[in-house]
């Protein structure tokens, strides 16, 4: 009688797990895109000396981006590059200005862009239209009078990394920075929720490696090796897979995720530099 009380209170808590799990699978199945995607969607003021830009991406959304022009010290005549940043899942384009001036201080044009829902801009994100909303950004640049069209580059970081590889398939810049990448969006997803079927629930796949391997120019990949958020085994292995064209790796040793050293640190910085003067020589 003991052992059939035992029996049945087992099967019991099993049953109350399983209903537990699979109001946490719906829940994430719900909830998804609040945890990919954390903007701030206030608009912020363009510090000086900024060109706002504004822009149409996909389904008529207008969107606004801001452009930092390379310090007259450095460069003198045209920009060696304008670089065309995809940002990560969290902020806005405010947070990315010392990544631009930090580029601009070495002789390079910086364009900010911010996704739909962030910085101001209106809608939502979601990734069928992110690479279109950030290929429209390039083809704005791209008919600047100070920018030379070919030798525009994008950087993406973390989850930009994903979206300026699907653009470069599509449209390939001079070269291509992707800080932190990951091979795909599931895979990070495993690795923060293993207890859950990620790559079932994921309606935004971000395959990373897939969009890559459409590319054939130069890619530098940057990677902390204390990243807590996207292990740096993740950027590692796009560099292992891709095969389509000249790749690199930059570690940067004890950083984080969001640390200043690879947001807009001088090691990261340099590393960029250096790959954007080598992959595009001469220029301004």
């Amino acid at each position: 009688m003991a052992a059939g009380r035992w029996v049945s209170v087992t099967w019991k808590v099993l049953a109350v797990a399983v209903v537990l799990w699979l109001l946490v699978v719906l829940a994430a199945w719900l909830l998804q895109r609040q945890l990919i995607y954390l903007p701030d969607r206030s608009a912020p003021a363009p510090p000086a000396g900024v060109e706002e830009i504004a822009y149409t991406g996909a389904d008529d959304t207008e969107l606004t981006a801001w452009l930092l022009p390379p310090a007259e010290a450095s460069s003198p005549g045209s920009p060696h590059s304008t670089v065309v940043v995809a940002n990560g899942n969290g902020g806005n384009r405010a947070g990315r200005v010392p990544l631009a001036e930090g580029l601009a201080e070495r002789g390079h044009a910086v364009l900010l862009t911010d996704y739909r829902g962030y910085g101001g801009n209106p809608g939502d994100p979601r990734e069928e239209v992110l690479a279109e909303d950030f290929l429209a950004a390039v083809a704005r640049v791209a008919d600047h009078p100070d920018v030379d069209p070919d030798r525009i580059v994008y950087l993406g970081e973390s989850l930009g990394s994903a979206v300026v590889s699907e653009a470069a398939a599509e449209l390939p810049p001079a070269a291509l920075v992707l800080r932190s990448p990951f091979t795909e969006l599931a895979d990070v997803g495993r690795h923060h929720y293993p207890f859950l079927p990620v790559r079932a629930l994921l309606r935004d796949r971000f395959p990373t490696t897939e969009h890559l391997g459409r590319y054939e120019g130069p890619v530098l990949v940057v990677a902390g090796d204390s990243d807590r958020i996207v292990p740096d085994r993740f950027s590692r292995q796009v560099v292992e897979e891709h095969t389509a064209g000249p790749i690199s790796l930059h570690v940067v040793e004890g950083a984080d995720h969001n640390d200043r050293a690879v947001l807009s640190g001088d090691d990261f910085l340099d590393a960029v530099d250096g790959f954007l003067r080598d992959a595009l020589p001469g220029g301004g």
